[in-house]
């Protein structure tokens, strides 16, 4: 009965994901910020656990499951979920890749202008009472090779609004074998011609064993000089210290990263060098996406647990 089912939100929501699963029936109680054993503690007592980034499921807190039927990620990513754990424990894992890809790839798009125009670093003179026009001298974007690492749904919406702006937008994405279904003006290419022949890359990729470090010192070295990387996806596949030896280098003219190996980074002279954009894992932060996606964890946990529709599964990688 719906009545006897309980789901734990356990990070910040929209508060729509609860009013939605109430109305199903579902008990359901927030509790934001608890320690791994507060939450390996409870989770046993709950049908659905609902998460964001900030709490990490691990093997050890899937232990005892208990009740534990599903957990639902309001995002993309589900590297803080352990997801073989969770299948050895008949736990489904879901994801919600609609609700936020239209505000990650429009931070894609933000930051690539920025960097293009010299926003921040234009901004943050005038800040300080500093006229410098020529300083600040930038490139266009139209003309330009838009190179686009992962075609799921955030990378194409990137690649969409690059035809858009009468780029040349080359993708490239291992499941993706046929321009058949890709936005109108969008070519596929290989890694290798990604990486050779783009202006501005944009990275929209997982964190797998085949990502980690996909961009590093090897592969900025075989990048065109002065081109620009901007990493909306996960920390972890731009190997940060490189980064920062390519813009010393001038081998990269800028980089802009949104997300980072360790959240919040640590300190590091990358954050001062004056061609790096930085921002704390913003690609997701608008009121729509953060609605859309409590929205639609909460409508894939009422049809699993309520008739076992299965939606949005996450399958452990090999």
């Amino acid at each position: 009965m719906a009545d006897s089912i309980r789901v734990l939100i356990a990070d910040d929501m929209s508060k729509r994901a609860v009013e939605i699963l109430q109305k199903a029936g579902f008990a359901v109680d927030v509790k934001v910020g608890l320690k791994p054993e507060e939450l390996a503690a409870i989770i046993g007592q709950y049908h659905g656990l609902g998460i964001r980034s900030a709490t990490k499921v691990t093997a050890a807190i899937l232990e005892n499951p208990g009740s534990l039927k599903i957990i639902g990620r309001a995002g993309v990513g589900v590297d803080n979920i352990d997801v073989k754990a969770a299948a050895a424990k008949n736990v489904l894992v879901i994801n919600t890749p609609q609700g936020n890809a239209a505000a990650a790839a429009e931070m894609a798009i933000a930051l690539m202008f920025a960097l293009a125009r010299k926003v921040p670093q234009a901004a943050e003179s005038m800040r300080q009472g500093i006229w410098e026009k020529k300083k600040f001298m930038g490139v266009e974007i139209a003309g330009k090779t838009l190179g686009v690492v992962g075609l799921g749904n955030i990378g194409r919406q990137a690649a969409e609004r690059g035809v858009g702006l009468k780029m040349s937008v080359i993708g490239y994405d291992p499941l993706v074998k046929s321009e058949t279904g890709l936005p109108a003006g969008v070519k596929l290419a290989s890694l290798d011609d990604i990486i050779t022949k783009s202006d501005f890359v944009t990275l929209h990729v997982p964190l797998t064993p085949e990502t980690k470090d996909l961009f590093n010192a090897a592969t900025f070295a075989r990048m065109k000089k002065g081109s620009y990387l901007i990493n909306c996806a996960r920390g972890g596949i731009v190997n940060e210290p490189d980064v920062l030896e390519a813009l010393k280098s001038g081998q990269l003219a800028g980089a802009a990263l949104d997300v980072f190996g360790k959240e919040p980074p640590e300190p590091s002279p990358l954050f001062a060098h004056e061609n790096l954009i930085a921002s704390p894992h913003l690609g997701a932060s608008t009121r729509e996406a953060q609605e859309k996606v409590a929205i639609e964890l909460a409508e894939v946990f009422v049809g699993y647990l309520k008739d076992g529709i299965v939606k949005n599964a996450v399958k452990p990688t090999s």
